[in-house]
């Protein structure tokens, strides 16, 4: 007998349907937005600086290492034969070739930072990424406070909600808080204000580095302290260092102008290319102190410069490498609570088939008994 109609029970009548709960696991689902924010970091941050890897295109017959090294190898030809022409117009223009070669790799890194600039702006602007994510959440969230002082349960709602709310935990850290409304207020990176407050958007607010994701780590890109600036300061130190050894060594007149990767050139003219600090013809000291240079100063700071863009993209990529592993995990968690297994409902398809087969039988041999008694039983 029903409790709340008083009605008896009746077999055949079917099957009603109360309610339909979501299962959900707040925690794993906090996890699961923190490992985002990590694995998103870890993404940009590793693609960005193999791209970097790839403008110094180390070790290749491009790469400075093979220019500087032909560069020394220019003078070891001069002071070889002091007086030939040919082979100051090959300093010349070995050396032409190696500050070429500089700025552009300075250009290349410059544009690096500034496509980390423009993402952010694009993903943070007004019709950016996280404007448009937190509408959407702020529209979900009026839309199930309404349904569900409707006394309805809006699960596709809030479902859509989590998934918005998941896409931006790639881009920062996301916090959520459960309202006793329904709604859900989402702190966004170290905004000063919630990203998203019932049906209220706050944006744009002003991130650091701190924000994590994709947004914090394109702000350490961009910014004069970041990877990629490194970088930049690196080679200005190695052209620098280049620039001061050689022209300690040709003192007749500076043979490079500049100390910076942007700046440094050639200052002089093939017939101005010093060969020795003697006045007699023939004389070959200074090409040959230069030509020594090979494996000094200059050398050894663009060796740690490679070495150092090495490590750093080897660390990004097993970082990302790490933060996909975690996250793939709690995923995989997180769907064992919420999600629907199709092995699981094929299983339970198949038993409840066979469950009727069963009955069916049952059924039928009952049929059957019933009709050898009738019928076939005499009187």
């Amino acid at each position: 007998m029903s409790p709340t109609t008083g009605e008896g029970g009746q077999l055949g009548t079917g099957v009603s349907v109360a309610t339909y709960t979501r299962i959900r696991n707040i925690y794993l689902d906090a996890q699961y937005r923190t490992q985002n924010s990590a694995l998103g970091a870890a993404s940009t941050q590793a693609e960005a600086l193999q791209q970097a890897q790839g403008a110094f295109d180390e070790p290749s017959a491009a790469g400075l290492s093979s220019q500087l090294s032909a560069f020394w190898s220019a003078w070891g030809a001069l002071a070889d034969s002091p007086s030939s022409e040919a082979a100051k117009v090959s300093v010349v223009s070995v050396a032409t070739q190696l500050t070429d070669t500089l700025h552009q790799l300075t250009a290349q890194l410059q544009s690096l930072q500034g496509q980390a600039a423009a993402q952010y702006a694009a993903n943070t602007g007004p019709s950016g990424e996280v404007a448009s994510d937190a509408t959407q959440v702020a529209q979900l969230n009026q839309q199930i406070k309404l349904s569900l002082l409707a006394h309805q349960q809006p699960n596709d709602l809030e479902d859509r909600r989590d998934l918005l709310i998941d896409k931006l935990s790639k881009l920062a850290n996301v916090t959520v808080t459960k309202e006793t409304d329904g709604t859900d207020t989402v702190a966004f990176g170290n905004a000063a204000l919630p990203l998203v407050a019932g049906s209220t958007v706050n944006w744009p607010q002003e991130l650091t580095q701190a924000a994590g994701g994709q947004l914090g780590t394109l702000l350490e890109l961009s910014s004069p302290a970041g990877a990629l600036a490194s970088y930049q300061a690196g080679l200005d130190q190695f052209a620098a260092t280049l620039a001061t050894t050689v022209n300690e060594l040709h003192t007749a007149t500076p043979f490079f102008k500049g100390a910076t990767a942007a700046t440094i050139a050639v200052a002089v003219t093939p017939a101005q290319v010093q060969t020795s600090s003697e006045a007699a013809p023939g004389g070959n000291n200074v090409a040959l102190a230069i030509a020594g240079l090979r494996g000094a100063a200059a050398d050894q700071r663009y060796a740690a410069l490679v070495g150092q863009v090495g490590a750093s993209v080897q660390s990004a990529k097993a970082n990302q490498a790490n933060s996909q592993a975690v996250l793939t995990t709690v995923s995989n968690q997180r769907q064992s609570v919420s999600g629907v297994s199709l092995d699981e409902e094929m299983t339970n398809l198949i038993t409840f088939q066979r469950g009727y087969q069963a009955s069916a039988r049952a059924l039928t041999a009952m049929d059957e008994m019933l009709d050898t008694l009738i019928n076939h039983t005499g009187l």
